[in-house]
């Protein structure tokens, strides 16, 4: 049992990690002359790298939004775990966790579907930063399932 808790536990941090640098990282969608993300959109010219703050779009503050509170229901998460890990009755489930886990999941989700079809330029490439959201999706949604099969047993 401790070895599937610390297990839990590994596939939660590696989760938050990569909803932090997904949303902070600053390679949503890459092109010839620069990239963009959810903050900056940086050109390289003949005068060197500038950036410029995101437009003020209410799509990429939605997403902005969404990918924020995905990184804070995951760490509200893992707070909520491990109380619950100390806290919770023999025989207990982990449902708070849960919840918290797949509403993450579901934030970076429609974070990363808004993105996908309102972004600027469609002659961009995605990022590095984009998929590690593509990827934080899936196991956060798995992460929450197995807190709702896991109970606590002694």
């Amino acid at each position: 049992m401790l070895f599937i808790l610390l297990g839990v536990l590994v596939l939660h941090l590696i989760i938050l990690i990569l909803l932090i640098v997904s949303t902070a990282a600053s390679t949503w969608s890459v092109g010839d002359t620069g990239s963009t993300d959810l903050w900056y959109n940086c050109k390289t010219a003949s005068d060197g790298y500038h950036c410029k703050p995101a437009s003020s779009d209410d799509w990429i503050q939605a997403v902005q939004a969404l990918m924020i509170l995905s990184v804070l229901f995951c760490f509200c998460s893992l707070i909520a775990f491990l109380y619950q890990l100390f806290r919770l009755v023999k025989g207990g489930r982990f449902f708070f966790t849960a919840i918290f886990q797949i509403l993450a999941s579901v934030f970076v989700m429609c974070g990363a579907i808004i993105y996908t079809v309102m972004r600027p330029d469609n002659h961009t490439e995605f990022g590095y930063a984009y998929v590690l959201a593509w990827v934080a999706f899936p196991l956060s949604l798995i992460s929450g399932l197995i807190y709702i099969v896991l109970r606590k047993k002694e």
